[in-house]
């Protein structure tokens, strides 16, 4: 019988409540970001301030009464703009595969703690299973990795198509992968506090194409970017660096690591990744690469420092 208590537990978790909240302010679930400071995204959200909040909605995350991440999210493109999180380390493995949509973007009435499955309806303000049904090459990509999620509640958490946006295959399983793969390696051996804990800061991001539609619905991003910061007591620094590629399909090439200032001006200003914070703006992590696993697929150093 003890053999089977790890199955029910995951039985049990599998059936767990999921309450998601679409708030007004980001500061609702700002605990996602470094300093409570939300990042900069130019004529979206500017000084914390989310400048149409008739089609931009806040969206935490809420599993068991706790906010997991927090996803800006595009209701015209039903894409995201950008998913956050606290990575504070991996306590299990396993994976979820079970894609849901968010209730109250559609003000579907539902009992108290009941979770709602997509079950091939339509929705106005949001993508849904069906249209991701396509011969074009698409799979739904994760913003915030589920990879990177504490636990399989965590990871579940993810699992919202708000959380994802129509991306290239081969993108999505390799460059984009490779880099998802390099950034956590980073995050597990470096930022790591005096305490001994692993606290980094996580935000990625979509840009959407000019009318490129997946089925005539979905915005299919021209370009995905993602950042991360942390303070490493190690290294006796605060760390930082950024990555982008177009949506693209690509033959396995990793993404090269950039500055966040080199981030800043290819999303244009007032974008900011993690503003008025102490995060190095003019270096990258690159000189950390040799030192990590050759699994983690980190690309070749390739210095992109620039002078301050």
């Amino acid at each position: 019988m003890p053999f089977l208590l790890p199955l029910l537990a995951l039985l049990l978790l599998s059936a767990a409540p999921t309450v998601t909240e679409v708030v007004t302010a980001m500061t609702a679930c700002d605990q996602n970001f470094l300093n409570q400071t939300s990042p900069q995204i130019g004529g979206i959200l500017e000084g914390g301030n989310i400048l149409d909040q008739n089609r931009y909605k806040t969206i935490c995350q809420t599993l068991r009464d706790e906010k997991i991440f927090v996803t800006l999210y595009d209701t015209t493109n039903k894409i995201p703009v950008f998913s956050a999180y606290k990575y504070t380390g991996i306590n299990e493995s396993a994976r979820q595969n079970q894609w849901k949509i968010e209730p109250q973007l559609e003000e579907i009435k539902l009992n108290a703690n009941m979770e709602i499955e997509e079950e091939g309806k339509s929705y106005t303000h949001q993508a849904d299973n069906k249209n991701y049904i396509n011969d074009r090459g698409f799979q739904k990509g994760h913003l915030l990795p589920q990879s990177y999620g504490w636990d399989i509640i965590a990871k579940r958490a993810t699992f919202t198509l708000t959380n994802s946006v129509p991306q290239v295959d081969s993108f999505n399983s390799k460059s984009w992968s490779y880099m998802e793969s390099c950034v956590k390696c980073v995050l597990d051996k470096y930022c790591i506090d005096a305490n001994g804990k692993t606290e980094g800061f996580v935000v990625t991001g979509a840009r959407p194409s000019n009318n490129n539609l997946l089925n005539s619905k979905v915005n299919i991003p021209s370009m995905l970017w993602s950042a991360f910061c942390c303070y490493s007591s190690s290294q006796g620094a605060w760390l930082a660096s950024a990555h982008w590629g177009d949506n693209i399909p690509d033959g396995g090439r990793v993404l090269q690591t950039k500055t966040l200032d080199e981030l800043r001006l290819e999303l244009g200003a007032p974008s900011e990744a993690f503003p008025g914070t102490n995060c190095p703006i003019h270096t990258t992590v690159t000189h950390l690469y040799p030192q990590l696993d050759k699994f983690c697929k980190c690309p070749k150093p390739v210095s992109t420092s620039v002078s301050p």
